[in-house]
């Protein structure tokens, strides 16, 4: 269609920005619980180790443990030691660095065998 317009009224208007307010609020409370999650984290002892579903429920929101899978696949801050969280099923999960970095750090911390 050549020549069409696309209308733009005050409602429409209203729309976009209530989209819009939804989606920054949204990423705030992502990146809250962000922190959250990188902190619990940050604060398991060597040695130890905690399940996704253990860090998703002390970060306030217990049935985001997948959520909490997404974080530490992205975080490759070495100060924050994600090779700590396991699986609920005592399986050892994924690691951003590769599974055998994590086994072989956990074993190098005494928390496996």
């Amino acid at each position: 269609m050549q020549g069409a317009r696309i209308v733009s009224t005050p409602a429409i208007r209203d729309i976009k920005r209530s989209a819009i307010c939804v989606i920054l609020v949204y990423h705030i409370c992502m990146l809250d619980f962000k922190k959250k999650v990188l902190s619990v984290v940050r604060n398991i002892p060597r040695g130890r180790t905690m399940t996704y579903k253990e860090v998703a429920r002390r970060a306030q929101n217990p049935k985001a443990y997948r959520a909490v899978g997404n974080i530490l696949a992205k975080n490759f801050d070495m100060k924050i030691p994600c090779h700590r969280v396991v699986k609920s099923d005592g399986s050892f999960g994924n690691y951003n660095r590769g599974i055998k970095n994590k086994i072989k750090l956990l074993r190098k911390e005494g928390a496996i065998k």
